[in-house]
């Protein structure tokens, strides 16, 4: 026994004396530890010649060992949630984790499945590339000193990320230990599931929070320590008893000792226990790791690696934007979530070990994790540029469309949220997605109980086979239609009520706001068909012929873009004829303050619906974009604000051209959300030092 001791100790002393050298040899490159780490376990493992461990003991002291790192890693992450910040943080950062892993579900599910794949397997592998690493951005974000606008918001997205990602894997993991993907058990599965989140959420919050708070006013970071521990490792054995993730209760209990409030005092207590555990965790990930079957599988690793890159930029973008964030900063925000994440190792892990997924998935998996997160420094790094060269390549109406969108769902949000308003949207969304649920449950079960069906009716009414087939298909698609128009028309319904709270239509025969609505309209139900049809096409491609779910969606998608199109060049329309009237309003006044300037503005607003709100900025004697003209400051792709009116003492106002020089005294009239407008400001005042690429909104 005193020998395995020895033995136990010796190994334990060269898993991380291994992990440190090649942590600090990785950070030294200016690379991930993480990837060290892998390094590492490979460096030690059974696979390359060199150190080795004791013998399979040694192994499955790590791989028990590594189980701890899993179960601390996710405290660590839940620790970072609350309920009050979830609900702080808003839906738009919600919206976008939705859209993106229903996009990386679908796009993977449908690569697994033309590589040949089964079902269950394309699930899995679909699984493994959703996740980002929330440790990877911070450690790329930290090295930049970047903070505040588009990180604020990245780390948002991956907090809900990394939410979905967990429901995801536990739907997985449910299925995976049941029957199959029937309608019934897949059914059951779900239900058991959240009955056992609200179970432990619920009894949680009436003891953990309590207690931490009880052992905090002790004073004694050990004992601080060691009861934060005690309920992390507490709910991970009740999710194991219960038959789910150790991973997923440590999550949960994360979440429940953030409600206490001591969650940034208990955090750095944990963080160095977590270090150490998380090390090992991924030192035994490399030790499973055999190089040979990267290089073998190499098509693979390159297939999904693009997967990942291509399917998280566009996915965080456009979910982004569509929530109102702003070109640039979605941009930059999806730039730095192409990665994927440490979750993918667990997944993989959990899939091989209930026979899921064969072996060489798992060098793949992290082949693929490795390449996004040597590129991920990169992305980041030039994400700004390749925003502003992507926005200045846009055409002039769709840079305008950008700019009043941004502003219209900040009005959106800001809007005067009253009891009916709310109410009518709050049926709207709950009748869509019981279409939605509807929709799923028709095309699910009908191709769950097609043979069946088919092969009951044949016998019992002797009837030719092919015309119980078609009738079976032809009353499926029936069904599947009508709900599928009833999806269409509530989310057309709901983007109505939307954009008439920001714009609405008022009385006579002229309806000025109608070109700008019309758009504005187009855009929200692209925007609510993308996130209830992706998460959607995810849920239902296991049950259909491959490709038609998204090629259904795509049609949608597609016929909604050629209309927003053609709605956007009448809206340039709409702020040519806008424009030309702020010029001569504005061309009336002679040699007035800024105030006077203010309040024809305003005047100007009431008869321009749809319009951002203007606001007026006199240029200074030491204003830095004093002697630029407007082109070298490049206001629009910048800050997102727009110059709508230059007015000019002894000159009047005129429609501003790119070639202008501005001179101290001149106003510029900008129309844009609040903080471009603010960032806008900042840069005509303090020029390109002071534009701070850490505030985009």
């Amino acid at each position: 026994m005193a020998a395995d001791l020895v033995h136990y100790v010796r190994d334990l002393s060269i898993i991380l004396g291994t992990a440190a050298a090649t942590g600090l040899i990785s950070q030294s490159l200016r690379q991930p530890p993480v990837l060290g780490y892998l390094i590492a376990g490979m460096l030690i493992g059974p696979h390359v010649p060199g150190i080795v461990l004791g013998g399979p003991d040694s192994l499955e002291m790590t791989q028990d060992l590594s189980e701890f790192g899993v179960i601390l890693l996710m405290f660590s992450v839940g620790l970072e949630f609350s309920l009050r910040k979830i609900a702080r943080i808003g839906p738009g950062a919600g919206l976008t984790a939705v859209f993106e892993i229903g996009l990386m579900m679908t796009l993977g599910f449908l690569v697994s499945a033309l590589l040949g794949w089964s079902t269950i397997e394309s699930l899995f592998l679909a699984g493994c590339i959703c996740s980002s690493s929330t440790m990877i951005a911070a450690k790329a974000f930290e090295e930049r000193k970047l903070r505040g606008g588009f990180v604020e918001l990245t780390f948002a997205i991956l907090v809900f990320d990394d939410m979905t990602t967990i429901l995801v894997f536990a739907v997985l993991t449910a299925i995976a230990s049941g029957a199959g993907l029937g309608p019934g058990e897949f059914a059951l599965s779900v239900g058991q599931l959240f009955g056992f989140l609200l179970a432990l959420l619920a009894g949680g919050l009436f003891v953990v929070p309590r207690a931490l708070r009880a052992v905090v006013r002790r004073e004694r970071d050990e004992l601080t320590l060691l009861a934060a521990i005690a309920a992390c490792f507490g709910m991970a054995s009740l999710a194991a008893m219960a038959g789910y993730s150790v991973a997923l209760g440590a999550f949960i209990a994360g979440i429940l000792v953030s409600e206490s409030g001591e969650g940034g005092r208990i955090e750095p207590l944990v963080l160095p226990v977590r270090n150490i555990f998380a090390a090992i965790f991924f030192v035994a990930i490399g030790m499973q790791i055999d190089p040979l079957q990267i290089v073998a599988n190499w098509p693979l690793v390159l297939i999904f690696t693009a997967v990942v890159l291509v399917g998280k930029v566009l996915g965080v973008s456009l979910g982004a934007f569509l929530s109102g964030n702003g070109f640039k900063a979605s941009v930059r925000a999806g730039m730095s979530c192409a990665h994927n994440g440490e979750f993918s190792f667990i997944m993989a892990s959990f899939a091989i070990s209930k026979g899921i997924l064969g072996d060489f998935v798992f060098p793949v998996a992290v082949g693929v994790s490795v390449l996004t997160q040597l590129t991920a420094p990169m992305m980041i790094g030039r994400s700004e540029s390749v925003a502003l060269a992507l926005e200045q390549r846009l055409p002039a109406k769709l840079q305008t469309f950008i700019t009043f969108y941004q502003s219209w769902i900040e009005q959106l949000r800001s809007a005067p949220r009253t009891v009916s308003v709310w109410s009518q949207i709050r049926g709207d969304a709950v009748v869509l997605a019981l279409d939605a649920a509807l929709l799923w449950a028709v095309l699910a079960g009908s191709n769950l109980v097609h043979w069946w069906v088919v092969t009951e009716l044949t016998e019992r009414f002797t009837l030719p086979p092919w015309l119980v087939e078609l009738t079976w298909l032809g009353g499926t698609l029936l069904l599947a239609a009508i709900f599928l128009l009833g999806v269409l028309r509530r989310a057309a319904a709901l983007a109505r009520r939307l954009a008439e709270i920001v714009i609405p239509v008022r009385g006579g025969k002229l309806d000025l706001g109608s070109a700008p609505r019309r758009v504005f309209v187009v855009a929200l139900e692209l925007a609510l068909c993308l996130v209830v049809g992706l998460p959607l096409v995810a849920l239902v491609q296991p049950f259909l012929p491959l490709s038609s779910a998204p090629l259904a969606l795509l049609v949608v998608v597609v016929a909604l873009m050629i209309s927003g199109w053609r709605n956007i060049a009448h809206l340039q329309g709409h702020v040519r004829a806008g424009t030309e009237l702020i010029v001569e309003v504005l061309a009336k006044q002679s040699r007035e303050g800024d105030a006077t300037v203010q309040a024809s503005l305003d005047d100007v607003q009431a008869l321009l619906p749809g319009f951002p709100d203007m606001t007026p900025v006199r240029l200074q004697d030491g204003s830095a974009a004093v002697g630029l003209t407007l082109a070298q400051i490049n206001l629009r792709v910048r800050t997102g604000a727009t110059v709508l009116a230059l007015s000019r003492d002894g000159a009047g106002a005129e429609v501003p051209s790119p070639r202008d020089t501005l001179r101290p005294g001149d106003i510029l009239t900008l129309t844009g959300s609040e903080a471009a407008i603010a960032v806008a400001r900042t840069l005509l005042h303090e020029g390109p030092a002071a534009d701070p690429v850490q505030v985009e909104s």
